[in-house]
């Protein structure tokens, strides 16, 4: 029996990908759920996975191709999963051989779940548990069954309760995707060079990083922060802080309570314009810059001003591990209202962050470094960070700019601020 392999449901904000690296070749054995080919969109990698087990038919989509949801990317013939096929037969166009005795399959509760339509997050998790999803609840569209329902599950089934749907819906990623090779070749004086095609996640930067420039009114206001009585804080604690908690005490934490702090006092920071409206948002979630194999990614923290110290160090932690094994969802990140990105890690004294948009503001942290300063009339020698922030002037004004970096300078020379809300 022939099936067709479908480019499954894409997120709601995703409207089309790029197929790149074909796992399997045409005449190979597959299983069902074993990712086929990976799916490039301008915010994650989704795999494709085989809807059931059997041979590899042609490949009707080449890698480098745009597809959208239900687009027939190949065929499958379905049957027993047959012996390794030679190798002339893998190659694209070789007559494709059908397998000896195609089985029957056994009925299973997994038979009437939409394998295609589940994250390559999912499966791996289901795999490593032994669990069968068909008796797992969904909450995602359609019933689908999210990482957080399999996560439900388990829970459940430790503790003897039955498993409930969980609210969030959530769709994962796989293992970045290398670009392929390029050989180099020779420009017109006989040098060599390379030509290679932008990710569409790089291709997305850019187009961003230009709306920024050509749509808003950009204009960055600097300070110095002295880093000494949080760098005093944190050596006190932090021992202590990540024996309970179970997370390193690190900066980041600090300056994230900071920023809400400020953005409470300056209303017009955490807006954004839309049309010929303001949009003043009574909320404070506060994306975190994070580098990636195959970019910049800004993963937010939803209601941050909710969140403990701990909370905050726990998910720009696991922001931080996925965003290098590639598993941040679409969801995770969607939406902010004010950015944080800090250059110091790679050494950067100064520099003018771009803002995010829609986002009208967002602050650039960069390395500390020892340096002379006046204290009380006296020079002294103390660990200073230069910090940035940009803004859209078209609904800042530079007095609340300046203001506003200001009270998150405050904030972080005397930590107790946060504490006391003073």
């Amino acid at each position: 029996m022939t099936v067709e392999v479908k480019v499954p449901s894409l997120p709601e904000s995703v409207s089309d990908g790029t197929l790149v690296n074909w796992k399997k070749k045409p005449g190979e054995a597959v299983k069902r759920g074993e990712n086929l080919v990976d799916l490039e969109t301008d915010k994650v990698v989704l795999d494709i996975p085989a809807p059931a087990d059997g041979i590899l038919g042609p490949i009707l989509r080449q890698e480098g191709d745009i597809v959208t949801t239900g687009d027939v990317i190949a065929t499958l013939e379905e049957g027993a999963v047959a012996q390794a096929v030679p190798v002339a037969a893998s190659l694209p166009g070789a007559a494709v051989p059908a397998p000896a005795a195609p089985a029957t399959f056994a009925a299973a509760s997994t038979a009437e779940v939409d394998l295609e339509g589940l994250s390559p997050a999912v499966r791996r998790l289901a795999a490593e548990h032994g669990l069968d999803i068909g008796k797992i609840p969904g909450s995602g569209r359609n019933g689908r069954v999210t990482k957080a329902d399999v996560l439900t599950f388990i829970e459940a089934r430790k503790s003897g309760a039955p498993a409930a749907p969980v609210a969030a819906p959530a769709i994962a990623a796989p293992t970045p995707v290398a670009a392929p090779a390029v050989p180099l070749a020779p420009d017109a004086l006989g040098r060599l060079e390379q030509r290679v095609p932008m990710t569409r996640l790089r291709a997305r930067i850019a187009e961003r990083l230009l709306t920024a420039k050509n749509t808003t009114a950009m204009l960055t206001t600097f300070n110095e922060i002295n880093m000494k009585p949080v760098m005093e804080l944190r050596n006190r604690y932090k021992d202590e802080f990540e024996k309970r908690h179970g997370v390193r005490l690190g900066f980041m934490g600090f300056f994230v309570k900071a920023v809400v702090e400020a953005l409470k006092r300056f209303p017009a920071v955490n807006g954004s314009i839309d049309g010929n409206d303001i949009v003043y948002h009574g909320y404070y979630d506060v994306g975190v810059a994070v580098s990636s194999p195959r970019g910049l990614v800004v993963p937010i923290l939803r209601n941050v001003d909710q969140m403990s110290l701990a909370d905050i160090e726990k998910t720009i932690g696991e922001f931080g591990k996925k965003a290098k094994e590639g598993t941040l969802t679409v969801e995770e990140m969607t939406g902010g209202t004010f950015t944080i990105t800090n250059g110091g890690v790679f050494g950067s004294l100064m520099s003018t962050p771009i803002l995010n948009p829609p986002q009208s503001g967002i602050l650039g942290m960069h390395a500390t470094k020892d340096r002379p300063v006046a204290e009380n009339g006296q020079v002294v020698i103390r660990p200073m960070m230069y910090v940035a922030h940009s803004y859209d002037h078209r609904i800042i004004d530079g007095r609340e700019a300046v203001t506003f970096l200001v009270a998150i300078k405050e904030c972080v020379e005397d930590p107790a601020r946060l504490l006391l809300n003073v």
